[in-house]
């Protein structure tokens, strides 16, 4: 029986469903569901870099922007309607796949370095904007008062932990189904070389246009649920160059023309990040995504997944 992205998600929602009772019949300790919603994340976030850099070759340096565009969305909402979270994810997602429509529009005929520099530049301007919006708190941040527990899954970390679960499932579903469609073989069209690609009637425009969008709404549901995690927000968290360097390094070290990659990446480095917060000290975080990054460009430039295939190649 041949195994699809459909199958695929049935099982994960099924499991997801198991572990939420066995979860509220054990006690567990708070701090890993604390420690794993930064990590799925961070797995929503590279997979959602990687339709760009990954599958397309285009290096956006804004995932910092539309993340922040995300978390403060559902500051809007809240403060228009007290809007719950169930709300809060879709219409994030919808203003964060404008955002990157409208992106596209105005960048996409850059290439290379120039690209990445005006998206760095759209996530300053959008900052800019942020600080001197008194309606979200301005530079001063806003809070949000949420429950502290949420039936049937007790506290609501877990609730938002699973939350985040949902949301990397559906990336990485996403991503996968992209991969293996025409569209993905676009994608890696534009990616070896546009030009030939533009000349044998790939609609490149097209093409790019729907990667910004697809991205932009899965970074934007990544940051939705943000400000109830930790609260309050203001403009240096939310657009912390952090949440850039992260979801480019990690599809990098798992590999990143596939939609495996950035999961591996992620789930790797994310739980290297949290262990060390807690074990040594969080402003390390960077330096280990630094040292790790510059390994793996050596050693293995095509990731772990390409590395993998290389020794299952020998082998053979």
């Amino acid at each position: 029986m041949r195994i699809d992205a459909f199958h695929v998600t049935a099982l994960a929602i099924a499991l997801l469903g198991a572990a939420v009772t066995i979860f509220d019949l054990i006690p567990v300790n708070k701090f890993y569901f604390f420690a794993g919603y930064v990590v799925l994340q961070y797995v929503v976030l590279a997979t959602a870099w990687n339709i760009m850099g990954g599958y397309m070759g285009y290096v956006n340096f804004g995932t910092a922007g539309f993340f922040a565009v995300g978390a403060y969305t559902s500051v809007v909402l809240y403060n228009l309607m007290k809007a719950p979270l169930i709300l809060m994810i879709p219409v994030s997602g919808a203003v964060c796949a404008l955002l990157g429509l409208g992106m596209g529009y105005l960048t996409l005929r850059l290439r290379g370095v120039f690209f990445a520099i005006a998206t760095l530049a759209m996530a300053i301007v959008l900052e800019t904007l942020i600080v001197n919006w008194d309606y979200v708190g301005g530079a001063t941040g806003a809070y949000i008062l949420r429950s502290r527990e949420i039936a049937p899954f007790g506290d609501y970390v877990e609730f938002l932990f699973f939350v985040m679960l949902v949301l990397a499932i559906f990336a990485v579903t996403v991503a996968r189904w992209i991969e293996r469609s025409k569209m993905g073989r676009g994608f890696a069209a534009i990616r070896d070389d546009e030009v030939a690609a533009e000349c044998t009637g790939v609609p490149t425009l097209r093409l790019k246009l729907v990667a910004t969008t697809v991205s932009g709404f899965l970074m934007g549901v990544a940051g939705a649920p943000f400000v109830l995690y930790v609260g309050f927000v203001e403009p240096s968290s939310a657009f912390n160059l952090v949440y850039a360097v992260n979801s480019i390094a990690m599809p990098m070290i798992g590999g990143a023309t596939t939609w495996l990659g950035p999961l591996i990446g992620a789930l790797l480095l994310g739980t290297v990040q949290q262990v060390a917060t807690v074990t040594i000290s969080s402003e390390l975080n960077l330096l280990i995504v630094g040292g790790l990054l510059v390994f793996f460009v050596i050693a293995a430039p095509e990731g772990i997944v390409g590395l993998v295939r290389k020794w299952r190649g020998r082998g053979r």
